[in-house]
């Protein structure tokens, strides 16, 4: 899989997106001098798929509220969320699921899927009247259910596109 440098962003970050090492990066792209990165330029992210191979990808609309999941490009189901508030955004932007953990704890539900974005994830909730609602820290919140009826259909690296 390929991430296109955004600007601001550096090798330390891009692997901690991706949780991996900076070497692990290094030792991914030969050749690649990834201490001087441009915006727009890819690099290769190990140990994820091309997307183009996966048959699924999410779209996440923050001001409706709505995540769908997408079969080949076709619409195949869509869930109610919850998003960040005010002070603590969602952020938009084009990421990938790179692991998911069940029964995180806490206020994250019985799934979490963390994202390409350090500290944000899909994940279910010990408070099922926040689904709905501009109520979390950033992360995308579902019903518990439908957390686990995704993360049991979507594979590590399907593409998550999240719009204001």
């Amino acid at each position: 899989m390929n991430h296109v440098v955004k600007r601001g962003e550096t090798v330390s970050s891009i692997a901690g997106d991706y949780r991996l090492s900076v070497s692990q990066l290094i030792a991914a792209n030969p050749g690649v001098n990834l201490y001087q990165l441009s915006p727009g330029q890819q690099i290769r992210i190990p140990g994820l798929p091309s997307p183009s191979s996966l048959p699924y990808s999410i779209s996440i609309s923050l001001s409706q509220r709505k995540l769908a999941l997408f079969r080949r490009g076709n619409v195949q189901k869509t869930y109610p969320i919850g998003v960040g508030k005010m002070l603590t955004r969602t952020p938009t932007g084009d990421f990938v699921i790179i692991n998911k953990a069940p029964n995180p704890g806490g206020p994250f539900g019985t799934m979490w899927m963390s994202l390409s974005k350090k500290s944000y994830g899909i994940h279910g909730t010990n408070n099922p009247s926040s689904i709905g609602k501009f109520v979390s820290k950033g992360c995308i919140r579902m019903y518990n259910r439908d957390v686990e009826e995704l993360a049991s259909i979507v594979p590590i690296g399907t593409p998550v596109h999240i719009r204001p």
